[in-house]
């Protein structure tokens, strides 16, 4: 199965959790369908990423990293690259790399849908990510690194969160009550 195929059939099985989550659903399902080369960047100006939130496994603390591009605080995500061979495996990926933690649990589930404008990789401003957000759990002893694409990466406790988008707020609490956390 090619990733095109994974994430197509990733998404169009994904169970929303409300309207809003269900119109980006079909809305992404739909741009792999009309779109062969949707999960890469040459799918301009819109394509699919991926991501994860990492929390430690009481719910208590979120891992963030400032992005450098963006001088944000945000989860872990980014593109495609040619050895992914799942949506989910792109998002552990990019956590990896970009927290530096060596076996994190990645929930196979989606999380989560966003759409977001990406400024910073276009000039013109017309580039926009079909983000897949998932939740991975990192195992006690974890020790970040910040990548090069970070200026920081940073555990955060969940009641005293940095300025977040919205939606990052929406992630971490899905994250938390599939913990178990409320």
């Amino acid at each position: 199965m090619s990733l095109h195929e994974d994430a197509l059939a990733t998404l169009a099985s994904w169970t929303a959790p409300d309207p809003e989550q269900e119109r980006l659903r079909t809305r992404f399902v739909r741009h792999l369908h009309t779109t062969p080369d949707g999960m890469w960047r040459s799918s301009y100006p819109r394509h699919i990423t991926a991501g994860a939130l990492v929390i430690d496994r009481d719910g208590s603390r979120v891992l963030l990293n400032l992005h450098g591009k963006a001088q944000r605080w945000f989860a872990f995500g980014g593109h495609a690259e040619r050895g992914d061979v799942s949506l989910s495996n792109v998002a552990r990926r990019e956590a990896r790399e970009e927290s530096g933690i060596i076996g994190l649990e990645l929930d196979p589930v989606p999380a989560q849908l966003d759409v977001h404008p990406v400024p910073f990789c276009d000039p013109r401003g017309e580039v926009s990510h079909l983000d897949v957000r998932y939740v991975a759990v990192a195992p006690p002893s974890a020790e970040q690194v910040v990548s090069d694409e970070s200026l920081d990466v940073r555990w955060w406790p969940v009641d005293g969160l940095p300025e977040l988008e919205p939606s990052m707020h929406d992630l971490i609490a899905i994250a938390r009550g599939r913990l178990g956390v409320r």
